[in-house]
């Protein structure tokens, strides 16, 4: 277990569900001004490159008008066409010194490592700048082929100076261990989106604070 007195508070990463149009602008709006939230990470899937483009406009707006970090995830072409704040790799969707290339040293670069140590390092050499575990629990969000453990995060806390993101199946209720384990984010979609937004986040705000 990490000592809470030596680093950061933890912080919330939200993630878009899969469909971002409709009111979901008005939303996110919402969600961020219950905040503080650090980031924001847009995440569709099976459309082209044009029309996510024009779904994340108005969602880049909100963040860059309340200072949110806006991810892409898997795509560094969007993320470099729309001029994001970063992008999310999977270990599939393309190489971090790629992505830095591309993307320039200002972009937040996050890689995906499941609960893989040696992979969390790979992508740390790499100059990514996070680290993803997960998932901690079972998720309506997406299929999960890997269950991760907390021990990772606290034998990466301890160990190295790169933050660490904690993903999959997080609620208020369940993320306390999570947070003492030593994640500097806790990144949650459905546990967000799928009730008021608002009283969400600041759930999550309070369990984040609870002694």
């Amino acid at each position: 277990m990490t000592d809470q007195t030596d680093r950061a508070p933890t912080q919330l990463y939200l993630i878009s569900p899969l469909d971002v149009g409709g009111g979901f602008p008005d939303r996110l709006g919402r969600a961020l001004d219950a905040g503080p939230v650090a980031a924001f990470q847009f995440r569709v899937k099976g459309i082209d490159e044009h029309e996510a483009a024009r779904l994340a406009d108005p969602l880049q707006r909100i963040c860059a008008d309340r200072d949110v970090a806006f991810i892409v995830n898997d795509s560094i072409s969007l993320a470099k066409r729309i001029g994001a704040d970063g992008v999310h790799l999977g270990q599939g969707d393309g190489d971090v010194r790629d992505a830095r290339e591309r993307l320039g040293r200002e972009a937040q670069i996050g890689v995906t490592c499941h609960n893989s140590r040696h992979l969390a390092m790979e992508a740390g050499e790499a100059g990514a700048d996070y680290v993803a575990f997960g998932a901690f629990y079972p998720t309506t969000t997406k299929q999960v082929e890997h269950r991760a453990d907390l021990e990772t995060l606290t034998w990466w806390q301890e160990l190295f100076e790169l933050p660490c993101v904690a993903i999959g199946g997080i609620t208020p209720e369940n993320c306390r261990p999570i947070v003492f384990a030593g994640a500097d984010f806790i990144a949650v979609s459905g546990a967000v989106w799928s009730g008021d937004e608002a009283v969400a986040v600041q759930a999550f705000l309070q369990a984040f604070a609870a002694n």
